[in-house]
């Protein structure tokens, strides 16, 4: 699993570099901003970044956005944990990694992305993001608490 090229613009740097990664921000912005993963531990931040593609937005040093992909590098790609600290949002860091993280693996040939959110439809529209079809066909077992999965 090899990282990208990185890309510049308007003062932004972003990569795919695992090193470059701040841990400590991440965990931060996930287990306390985001509503998907309030509480998340940060064993755990650790260890999903660690099993997975991380695209990571710089200004200068400072990370300002972060995107991590599970993928077999070939035919799937599950895009997560998207997040854009709030004083960057309105600039198109969220779009634009996206944006990435389809090109990059595109090239390996992936052709099927996923991605779900509660209110961010518009950015993943402008990346070529549809609702999902067939969604009859899919199946889950969700154990975070207060869900209601896995469940018959």
């Amino acid at each position: 699993m090899g990282t990208m090229s990185d890309r510049v613009r308007e003062g932004y740097l972003l990569t795919s570099d695992p090193g470059r990664v701040d841990i400590a921000r991440i965990h931060a912005w996930l287990s306390q901003e985001s509503y998907w993963a309030e509480g998340r531990e940060r064993a755990v931040v650790e260890r999903s970044v660690a099993g997975s593609r991380p695209y990571s937005v710089y200004a200068q040093e400072q990370q300002t956005a972060f995107a991590r992909v599970v993928t077999d590098d070939a035919t799937f790609a599950w895009i997560c944990d998207v997040f854009v600290d709030q004083h960057h949002r309105g600039r198109g860091l969220g779009t634009w990694m996206v944006e990435s993280i389809v090109e990059d693996l595109s090239v390996l040939g992936v052709q099927r992305f996923l991605l779900a959110t509660r209110d961010a439809h518009e950015v993943y529209r402008r990346c070529g993001f549809a609702p999902m079809q067939g969604t009859d066909r899919w199946m889950e077992i969700d154990r975070r608490g207060g869900r209601g999965g896995g469940r018959a």
